[in-house]
C-alpha cells in the first residue's frame, strides 16, 4: 500500500499585516502539535535572527507548541478544566513574543522588539485572527485508512 504525502501550505503571506507594524521582528503560525504552517520576518532587520529560516522557523513553532500547552496544563491547574487559554506573553531582556489562539488547531506566535507597542501587536493579532481564522485552523488529521 502506498500513501500520498501532501504538504501543508504555506500561510506565511497572510502575516504581513502583523511583520509591518513598526517593532514587530517575526510572526509564525503553528499547528497545536508544533508544525510550521507558515512564518514572516520583518524586512532589513539586525540582530541575532535577522530573518527567521524555515529551520528556525520550525524550531519556534515547536517551542510554540510547548508553551501554550504549559499554558493550557497551568489554567486548569489553577482555575479548572473550563478554563481556556487567549494569550501568553513573554519579556526577554531583548523583546516581546506574544502567542495566540488562531482557530482550530492553529495558534499565532509574534516577536517583538523592547520599543514595540505590544498593546497594538496583540490587537493587530487579534484583528487577524478575526479576520482570516479559517484560514490559520489546522483541522485534525484524517485516521490512516485499514491496511487490507
Amino acid at each position: 500500500m502506498t500513501g500520498i504525502i501532501t504538504p501543508l501550505p504555506d500561510l506565511g503571506w497572510m502575516l504581513r499585516p502583523l511583520i509591518e507594524i513598526p517593532g514587530v521582528r517575526h510572526s509564525v503560525v503553528v499547528s497545536e502539535d508544533g508544525l510550521r504552517l507558515g512564518h514572516a520576518s520583518a524586512e532589513n532587520l539586525s540582530g541575532p535572527v535577522s530573518d527567521l529560516s524555515v529551520a528556525e522557523a520550525e524550531s519556534l513553532s515547536a517551542a510554540c507548541a510547548a508553551m501554550t500547552m504549559t499554558g493550557r496544563s497551568t489554567t486548569t491547574l489553577l482555575f479548572g478544566s473550563g478554563a481556556g487559554v487567549r494569550q501568553l506573553m513573554l519579556e526577554s531582556d531583548h523583546g516581546f513574543v506574544l502567542f495566540t489562539h488562531a482557530g482550530v488547531g492553529a495558534h499565532l506566535g509574534v516577536a517583538t522588539d523592547l520599543d514595540a507597542d505590544v498593546g497594538l501587536v496583540a490587537q493587530q493579532m487579534q484583528l487577524l485572527v478575526v479576520k482570516i481564522g479559517s484560514h490559520l485552523s489546522s483541522q485534525p488529521r484524517d485516521p490512516a485508512p485499514a491496511a487490507s
